[in-house]
């Protein structure tokens, strides 16, 4: 795993940022290093798949701090020696140097957000911090990963209680269990100031959208119910909605546009309302919102 071509950056050249050292060299390339700077060692091996996509993100991220980090790449099959004293025994794992001793590490090809947040909080960049902390936690909620997203969200209402972003974040988290009465509560404690924020706003809209919600098992029930009367827009409406509830947010927006498309004044419109809703559920910069508007506008102005 060679280093990029080195390029020019405000805290010195990209040789200074990032190397590759060996046992030798370890003591004056981490050790004493690290008593300047704070010094991420990237422990990998040619064979290591995670290590091949981690690489780049630490790279990246180094550069991007602009001098406020190092990173350091020790090869472990040709220098076995200090990873087997640290204890090293998976790969990819990084440690954090500080003032000449280790201070913070993971293991595993963590995605570039958790990176950035690692190393915003290792040289105290309390802005960047927040913000790489509600990205991963984020990216974390999207894959389902609930646990990881709420530890995050909580990490970030320790240090600031009415950050509405890390609220609406964890009211979500609540609605993705079920727990809809510990969602409300949530969002109660968002400031009045921030109430209309975007991200409390579509934290609100999945929190209603649970409330009617079918439960996800009818779906085989509703399915038949359509295909003995097409025109029971009551069990269409149904089905998109479980189906959103289940994560087939293709399947909810065919449904709901088809019943636009066949009887859009249908019960007042609410195929359509339920479509804006599903909107602002799913936030604005969504793949499915995006898709959802384009199609939605095409029936609508046709």
């Amino acid at each position: 795993m060679s280093v990029d071509t080195p390029i020019l950056n405000q805290g010195g050249t990209d040789a200074d940022l990032i190397k590759n050292t060996t046992t030798k060299d370890f003591l004056r390339d981490v050790i004493e290093a690290s008593r300047e700077v704070p010094v991420l060692v990237d422990f990998w091996a040619p064979w290591c798949g995670p290590c091949r996509q981690l690489t780049p993100i630490l790279e990246k991220a180094v550069r991007v701090a602009k001098g406020a980090v190092r990173l350091v790449k020790l090869n472990i099959d040709e220098h076995p020696q200090i990873p087997a004293q640290m204890g090293v025994q998976s790969i990819p794992a990084v440690f954090a140097f500080q003032d000449g001793r280790p201070v913070d590490g993971f293991m595993g090809a963590l995605p570039e957000s958790r990176v950035n947040a690692f190393i915003a909080r290792l040289i105290g960049d309390d802005a960047g911090d927040t913000a790489a902390d509600i990205e991963a936690a984020d990216e974390a909620l999207a894959a389902g990963d609930l646990n990881a997203a709420a530890q995050l969200f909580g990490e970030v209402l320790q240090k600031d209680r009415e950050n509405a972003q890390a609220l609406a974040g964890l009211a979500k988290c609540y609605i993705k269990t079920g727990d809809l009465t510990r969602a409300e509560q949530t969002l109660a404690l968002v400031p009045p100031a921030k109430a209309d924020s975007a991200p409390v706003a579509s934290a609100r809209a999945a929190l209603e959208l649970a409330r009617k919600t079918p439960a996800a098992g009818e779906i085989d029930a509703l399915r038949a119910k359509l295909a003995a009367d097409p025109k029971d827009a009551q069990a269409r409406f149904d089905l998109a909605l479980a189906l959103n509830a289940k994560g087939d947010r293709k399947g909810a927006l065919n449904e709901l546009l088809t019943l636009v498309s066949k009887n859009r004044s249908w019960n007042d419109d609410a195929a359509r309302k339920q479509l804006l809703q599903l909107f602002d559920a799913w936030g604005p910069s969504d793949p499915s919102t995006i898709t959802g508007r384009q199609r939605l506008s095409s029936l609508l102005f046709a």
